[in-house]
């Protein structure tokens, strides 16, 4: 097993996805445009931020790249890990977060992260995470085939049962509890990945993050035309609360940045554009927003289904 760490490898990787999938992500909007800021962290690193706003197919999208350093890792990372206290580290990743105009459209989120804690005397303790699940507003069977069919994909040439393990965590992980319903449709989540060695590690998030466009892709070019009315749109706004809700209150990769002191303005590039709360609102019975609750909102295996 080889644990080399490669980390300029993985930082050449990382930066080349976020090009990758920005120009793919504006030339599938056909209007907007990504802004890029660059910013330096006061503790150590920064990052490049890349933000589309009110392009014809998605009101939001933002492709972040970050590559932070400290002297302590925040208690976000250490909570379950006590070891890793009083390491400096460093950590970088692609951050992904698409939202579109159309409520046919589905939101998606993909991250790919490394992390390194080092200590004087002592080994490098390093790992892998990321994934990348998808956020119906309305419910299609088969976009959702398509999403879990690539995430298999993806898991395919790493054994048999790294697909059904890091669904079954995505599914878990992406829970909202304090609302006892699931953000979406799920698809992959790992953490902590340093078992198989680091090549094969850096193997598993690369194809991770290449499977990401062509799980997503082919759902915005099939559903970016679709009418929709007024009260789809309101439907939209209103589950995107829950998408803020979570990522506040539960998201990891949102709790590190604000406890290790990143920047703000790029933590929160992933919460949506317009969002509405509305008191104790349920869907009426045998519509399509009732639908999502009652077929879609719930993990399921939708390979055999």
């Amino acid at each position: 097993m080889n644990d080399k760490v490669d980390i300029d490898g993985v930082k050449a990787y990382l930066l080349a996805l976020q090009g990758r999938l920005c120009d793919v992500i504006e030339e599938l909007d056909s209007r907007g445009l990504f802004v890029q800021d660059a910013w330096q962290r006061p503790q150590g690193g920064g990052g490049v931020s890349r933000v589309l706003e009110g392009g014809a197919v998605f009101e939001k999208a933002g492709i972040n790249f970050s590559h932070v350093s400290g002297e302590g890792l925040p208690p976000s990372a250490t909570v379950n890990r006590p070891e890793l206290a009083g390491r400096r580290f460093q950590a970088m990743g692609v951050s992904v977060v698409m939202h579109p105009d159309n409520p046919n459209v589905p939101t998606s989120h993909m991250n790919v992260r490394f992390f390194l804690a080092e200590k004087p005397g002592e080994a490098p303790l390093w790992w892998f995470g990321g994934g990348f699940d998808l956020t119906p507003y309305y419910g299609f069977a088969e976009d959702a085939r398509h999403w879990h069919r690539v995430a298999r994909a993806a898991c395919s040439e790493f054994g048999e049962d790294v697909y059904p393990k890091f669904k079954k965590w995505c599914d878990d992980y992406f829970f909202i509890r304090h609302r006892g319903e699931a953000r979406g449709i799920g698809g992959l989540f790992f953490d902590d990945l340093n078992e198989w060695g680091f090549d094969r590690c850096f193997q598993f998030l690369q194809s991770v993050g290449d499977h990401y466009l062509p799980a997503y892709q082919p759902l915005v070019e099939r559903r970016k035309d679709l009418a929709f009315t007024g009260r789809q749109k309101d439907f939209q706004r209103y589950r995107r609360g829950r998408y803020v809700e979570f990522n506040l209150v539960y998201d990891r990769g949102t709790l590190f940045g604000l406890q290790s002191g990143g920047r703000t303005e790029s933590i929160l590039m992933s919460l949506p554009p317009d969002v509405h709360w509305k008191y104790n609102w349920q869907p009426e019975e045998n519509t399509e927003e009732a639908r999502l609750y009652e077929e879609f909102l719930k993990p399921r295996d939708w390979l055999n289904t």
